[in-house]
């Protein structure tokens, strides 16, 4: 088959939607497709472009790991703000449209969210180019923008939902990476048959257990420290002030043994550093990394935190990250609800606070940090159990085998991921706080 295939984020990029399109499209490649992608300069989360790159008009064409990677010009943008994110959305929207015309005619045209704009270039490029369309679902747009805040319930709100529903309805088939997601859609259209989960997972040559980098964690006083590390974008989505609270909290009971160290970018960096320095508490950031010194951070951490703000919206968000950390061994401290927290309690791998809350996350580290036994028997459980069920070469052969059969007018049976019943899982005093909450 020839997948042409639209993504506005692409390695060198580190982020969720970045590498699960890399690591599927080089999957197929491997098995003997055709695969272009369209999409623009990395340059996320500062809007600033990566070294050895640039944001050339009206388009560049690049060959990695046999995919034909086409880069478009784009308004660049911070991942921050409103009004120029959204002009460089739409910035990519016209220009990989242009590129798309320019291209072989493919059997099948994928885009993939998040940003939904992205989604709409994939239908316009489908209408032009007369082909089917898969959508993949990452992110449930407008719904995340209102959970954030940065845009309040209005016109423009409402124009994004009638667009959202007019997008789903012209894709062939719509691939989500979550139950939740997949319920959110057929809440908004009906489908059913048209709706697949392919969640996300872990390659595992790559990510595995190894020893920690001293090196690392001298160059960022963290030697001899008991370290829970934070991965990927500090957004607004994140809510990771509730860090700079639990080393506060840590301070004031002299516990020196712990350091809360985040890694990444994003809208909220400099806030949350200006906030640690204001209260004069040990935070580390220590800025954007490359996606190589992921397995080497992970393993030089001996907890990993994964959290969004308490919102009911996150509950459907399943972050990649969890697979990766589970894969190399480290425990996780669970901070987000619904699905994600489901599959962390099946496999045994996570200890579970309440989202922004600052005594949930200090009484998760202490009993991490104070039991190092209990840590590590989470961790070798997390391991075995993605290994087992969460393998990128299966996940990718998943959807090449939707995508075969849109491309060849072959309905597809759609089903939910399996649900993920839970056996008995490791919580903390939080669950008190979940009864009081209404949660279960």
């Amino acid at each position: 088959m020839n997948i042409l295939f639209l993504s506005h984020y692409f390695p060198p990029e580190v982020n969720a939607p970045a590498s699960r399109t890399q690591e599927h499209c080089v999957r197929w490649v491997r098995a003997g497709q055709r695969v272009t992608v369209i999409t623009c300069a990395p340059n996320c989360p500062t809007g600033k472009v990566y070294d050895g790159y640039r944001n050339t008009f009206p388009w560049r064409t690049e060959d990695i790991d046999g995919i034909r990677v086409v880069r478009v010009w784009t308004l660049l943008a911070p991942n921050s703000g409103t009004v120029r994110r959204i002009l460089n959305y739409l910035s990519y929207l016209v220009f990989a449209v242009l590129a798309a015309v320019w291209q072989p005619r493919p059997d099948v045209v994928v885009a993939t969210s998040p940003q939904f704009f992205c989604g709409w270039a994939g239908v316009l490029v489908s209408w032009i180019k007369w082909r089917p369309f898969v959508l993949e679902i990452r992110d449930i747009w407008p719904e995340s923008i209102s959970a954030v805040g940065a845009m309040k319930k209005g016109v423009a709100i409402r124009l994004l939902e009638w667009l959202e529903r007019r997008m789903y309805l012209a894709a062939e088939h719509i691939i989500t990476v979550g139950n939740g997601y997949r319920d959110n859609i057929l809440s908004k259209v009906e489908m059913p048959n048209r709706v697949s989960v392919i969640t996300n997972g872990v390659d595992g040559e790559i990510f595995h257990p190894r020893p920690c980098n001293e090196e690392f964690l001298a160059r960022y006083g963290l030697s001899g420290k008991f370290v829970c590390s934070y991965i990927g974008t500090i957004g607004m989505a994140h809510g990771l002030e509730v860090v700079i609270q639990a080393a506060r909290l840590l301070q004031e009971r002299g516990r020196d043994d712990i350091r809360f160290c985040l890694v990444g970018e994003g809208a909220r960096r400099a806030e949350l550093e200006a906030l640690a320095r204001e209260q004069k508490v040990p935070v580390v950031f220590t800025g954007r990394l490359s996606k190589e010194t992921m397995p080497m951070v992970l393993a030089s951490s001996d907890a990993c935190l994964i959290h969004l703000r308490d919102c009911d919206l996150f509950e459907t968000v399943i972050p990649s990250k969890i697979f990766e950390t589970m894969a190399m061994g480290r425990p996780i401290v669970m901070g987000v609800r619904g699905e994600s927290r489901e599959i962390v309690r099946q496999a045994g791998a996570a200890v579970e606070m309440v989202p922004d809350s600052a005594e949930s996350l200090l009484e998760c580290v202490t009993a991490l940090r104070d039991d190092l036994s209990f840590a590590h028997q989470l961790g070798e459980s997390g391991r075995a159990f993605v290994a087992e069920r969460y393998h990128r070469d299966t996940l990718a052969q998943q959807m090449l085998t939707i995508l075969e059969s849109v491309a060849d007018n072959v309905a597809i049976h759609a089903a939910p991921a399996p649900s993920a019943k839970t056996r008995p899982c490791y919580a903390l005093a939080p669950l008190a706080s979940e009864e009081q909450d209404g949660g279960s």
